[in-house]
């Protein structure tokens, strides 16, 4: 085995009490069947699985199902994250799962790292790219989410360059929400674009999605450097505070929630952080206003 990626679905509603499963994609086996032995680091029981016969190397797995609760009165801190270590001589480890709903990490743990400074601009820039970015990779795997969008006005605070601690990850994403995943029309999406709120800031997209905005329209819009017809469907991650038009952006037309598995966005904040450490400022390049 060279590789255990985790992914992250919920099943309640509620942010905590909080059921949620946990899929690994196992990369590099052998051919033929595999025994594969696994826990969850810190408990001591060991699980076994089968690998398909037919895998060229690679499978998803549903690994673990966990409930994770958390009274605030008490003094235990709660749960944030969960990782998985394989049985085998190199002692291979997945990457780690954050939630912060269930739980807080002191305000000096740190998240990874970045390699320079990743500062918010007047329309969004590059900290708003990165969250997008976090965000679609969140719940790309368990939903087919396409492309992922957010708005500047719940960005609080930017990230210096070095070790991020929590108490940055939470300055700069104070409200928590879940992401949540929508299909919308090209056409539709092009008119939510074509909006910049009152501040002129215009909604961010992760890398996979581009767009100009000229004379009040949107002129241009790429996924994943093909261009969007109109009548295309589109998968976006987004929160439903986003989507429902609260911060100061028109309310979606015709979208359609199509998944509700996703975890905060501060966790999945901190889980792109630490899985891709250190981590260099997107370029603040995906829309272009003329």
């Amino acid at each position: 085995m060279q590789k255990l990626t985790l992914s992250f679905e919920r099943t309640t509603a509620t942010k905590c009490p909080l059921t949620f499963k946990v899929y690994g994609t196992f990369e590099g086996l052998p051919p033929g069947l595999q025994l594969i032995q696994y826990r969850i680091v810190g408990t001591e029981q060991w699980k076994s699985l089968k690998s398909p016969i037919e895998h060229n190397g690679s499978f998803t797995a549903l690994l673990a199902t966990l409930d994770w609760e958390w009274d605030p009165e008490t003094p235990t801190p709660g749960q944030t994250s969960v990782q998985i270590e394989l049985r085998q001589p190199d002692g291979l480890k997945s990457n780690t799962l954050y939630y912060f709903e269930c739980g807080m990490a002191d305000a000096d743990d740190t998240f990874g790292e970045t390699s320079e400074p990743i500062v918010r601009t007047p329309s969004g820039g590059p900290l708003a790219e990165l969250v997008a970015d976090a965000n679609l990779d969140a719940v790309q795997a368990r939903s087919g989410a396409e492309a992922a969008l957010v708005s500047r006005y719940g960005f609080h605070l930017d990230l210096d360059a070095g070790p991020v601690t929590y108490e940055e990850v939470f300055a700069t994403l104070p409200a928590g929400f879940a992401v949540d995943v929508w299909a919308i029309t090209g056409a539709a999406l092009k008119s939510v674009l074509a909006h910049p709120n009152a501040q002129g800031w215009v909604l961010t997209p992760s890398s996979s999605l581009r767009y100009t905005l000229e004379g009040g329209a949107v002129t241009e819009m790429t996924l994943n450097g093909v261009p969007v017809t109109d009548d295309q469907v589109i998968r976006i991650a987004a929160n439903y505070i986003l989507v429902g038009g609260y911060e100061g952006f028109p309310r979606w037309p015709g979208v359609t929630n199509v998944y509700r598995g996703g975890p905060d966005d501060r966790g999945a904040l901190a889980t792109y952080l630490v899985k891709n450490s250190p981590v260099s400022a997107p370029a603040g390049d995906r829309v272009t206003v003329r």
